[in-house]
């Protein structure tokens, strides 16, 4: 459980993306979180391919200021393919997430698609598809 810990935050956390090469212009991707317990610290966010998911990095990252239990953040430039988004709210503002004794998050996370199952979380059960639009995602947590 500590692993998938450490996994989540490190992907959570990623302060610079790597940065898409290509002169093709991409798409934007607003994501909204509307159920923030409070509004104490931050929310961060993160961006992800297959190959980056739970790896560490993601290929964009973002921080948000909560205000009356909602955030939200745009992706840029992102290119046709298949993404997972991640997102926590950092509630202490210590930029990683936390967590008990037995290994269970302290702080609220949530990944696009909204799967609420057990265990760690699945590239399949959280991936969406960029196409040629742009797109509005809410994530719960």
């Amino acid at each position: 459980m500590k692993t998938l810990a450490t996994i989540i935050t490190l992907a959570l956390l990623s302060a610079t993306g790597n940065a898409q090469t290509s002169e093709e212009k991409g798409i934007t991707i607003t994501v909204t979180i509307n159920n923030c317990l409070n509004d104490n610290g931050h929310a961060i966010f993160s961006l992800h391919t297959a190959d980056t998911f739970l790896k560490g990095k993601g290929i964009q990252s973002a921080k948000a200021a909560i205000k009356d239990g909602k955030t939200e953040v745009a992706f840029e430039n992102v290119l046709k393919g298949t993404y997972a988004i991640m997102a926590l709210h950092d509630a202490n503002g210590n930029n990683r997430m936390d967590f008990e004794v037995n290994g269970m998050p302290k702080e609220n996370y949530g990944m696009s698609g909204n799967d609420m199952s057990f265990g760690p979380p699945r590239f399949v059960d959280a991936q969406f598809k960029v196409r040629d639009s742009d797109l509005d995602l809410e994530i719960r947590l």
